[in-house]
């Protein structure tokens, strides 16, 4: 079979493996399939909703790579994929422990349960216990019983949730052997502890955090302010004497001076008499902020100020209420519309179609599928002629597009508008069998609800997955 052959059967197969409508005799047929190399497809291994014929089918494949997906899986339970932490393969059990790779923006992987992390982080093979320690699925409960494990990499995880510990459990990360579960505990105390920022000043590695963070005894400020060092830094610092706040807002680096204009304590005017400069793409990581985020008095006072970096940290919230949301709504600032189409799922539709046209390719694509508010009703009539492509495209998503639309829309010059109208249940049939059979349409015609089940089994006898 020649290699054009191969990857067009591939691609078929692919997209037959997202088919939502795949029967469980087909799917079982797709997940056995050993593959030499490449074995099923991941979106087979990945699918939400997995009977418990395909999990235990994939528990027992005899190819690692796929047991390896199905344990990165973002839309598989936890505890189905816990059932893997006795795997033989040491790289199927550092998956597991690491978790999913990717999630959609707007939900959350749920982590293992803690007694299955707990296995895992005592795992004979340290690549595993590597991966645990390294996952963003903790629960913090269970890193917060870490202060008292044996492996100093998992002391020092746990001084990552610094405030869901103990009393005793902060004292003990404080005072332990090793030293870098020391310092990263000094670290996380030094907020509130202008000894231990004193001391953490003394280290090159630690100064410039301890400048940022730390409880600051004004001598200390006055050196570093006086050194120039890490100057930015000690800009964010909370307990910076006003003083120095004051000279430092006037400071010649431009960088110091945008650091001092975020200052929780500056009100409305004294933020905007600073001279500061904001950067186009520059998100707005705004520590008070991004820390604030469910907090109404935090939102309302980073959405209603003039500074563009506040606007931008707020409008990464889902939390905002409606009239902030109208408000930055209408900043006119592409970046505000672009991290409230992703972040807040009350977005207004003129907002969301401004971005889509704005932004393009796959992030337009991904928003327009995913958006809880993006339009339906009415693209066909407004788009289907369009001259851009990537507008054509939303005239699929229209209820109201016709067969004979859909079917028109498979043959449009943009590839992605092809795509997208062949992956559409309305196609006709003798459409979607040609689009099949079409190289840059096999994927999406492969996951086309209305394929029937014959063609999805025409498709695994044509990759050579037997009966």
């Amino acid at each position: 079979m020649g290699e054009i052959m191969v990857a067009f059967h591939a691609s078929a197969l692919d997209g037959v493996a997202r088919n939502p409508a795949l029967p469980t005799p087909l799917l079982l047929r797709l997940l056995a399939f050993d593959g030499g190399a490449d074995g099923p497809p991941r979106h087979a291994l990945q699918r939400a909703g997995l009977p418990e014929p395909a999990i235990a089918v994939i528990l027992a494949h005899p190819d690692p790579g796929a047991r390896t997906d199905f344990a990165m899986s973002g839309r598989a339970e936890p505890a189905q994929r816990a059932r893997l932490v006795d795997d033989s393969a040491p790289e199927v059990r550092a998956a597991l422990a690491y978790g999913p790779e990717y999630h959609e923006r707007r939900t959350t992987v749920a982590p293992l349960p803690d007694h299955v992390c707990a296995r895992l982080l005592d795992d004979p093979d340290a690549s595993v216990r590597s991966a645990l320690l390294d996952s963003p699925h903790l629960s913090a409960s269970f890193v917060a019983t870490l202060a008292t494990h044996h492996d100093p990499a998992a002391r020092r995880r746990a001084a990552t949730v610094w405030k869901t510990l103990t009393p005793g459990g902060r004292s003990t990360l404080l005072a332990d052997p090793d030293p870098g579960v020391r310092q990263a505990a000094a670290t996380a105390e030094c907020r509130r502890d202008a000894r231990i920022t004193a001391a953490l000043l003394r280290d090159p590695d630690s100064a410039a955090e301890a400048l940022r963070h730390g409880l600051l005894h004004r001598a200390d400020a006055e050196r570093w302010f006086a050194e120039r060092t890490h100057l930015d830094a000690l800009a964010e610092n909370p307990s910076l004497p006003t003083d120095l706040v004051e000279q430092l807002a006037v400071d010649p680096d431009e960088a110091v001076r945008l650091a001092v204009s975020l200052r929780p304590e500056l009100d409305e005017p004294q933020r905007m008499s600073i001279d500061f400069t904001v950067d186009a793409l520059d998100r707005g990581n705004v520590g008070w902020v991004r820390d604030g985020l469910a907090d109404p008095d935090v939102l309302r006072r980073a959405a209603t100020s003039a500074h563009p970096l506040l606007r931008r940290a707020a409008a990464q919230s889902p939390h905002l209420p409606p009239d902030l949301l109208r408000l930055l709504a209408c900043t006119e600032d592409p970046l505000v519309e672009a991290l409230l189409s992703m972040h807040h799922p009350d977005t207004p539709e003129e907002v969301l179609m401004r971005v889509y046209a704005r932004l393009g390719g796959t992030f337009s694509a991904w928003m327009a599928e995913t958006h809880p508010r993006f339009p339906r009703e009415g693209l066909a009539a407004r788009f289907a002629d369009h001259p851009d492509g990537d507008h054509r495209r939303l005239a699929v998503r229209d209820p109201a597009a016709t067969p004979a639309l859909i079917e028109r829309l498979s043959h449009d010059p943009t590839t992605w508008t092809r795509q997208a109208a062949a992956g559409d249940p309305r196609l006709p049939l003798h459409r979607l069998r040609e689009a099949l059979h079409t190289p840059e349409l096999a994927s999406s015609a492969g996951a086309n609800p209305a394929l029937p089940a014959y063609e999805m089994a025409a498709v695994l006898d044509r990759a050579g997955l037997s009966a």
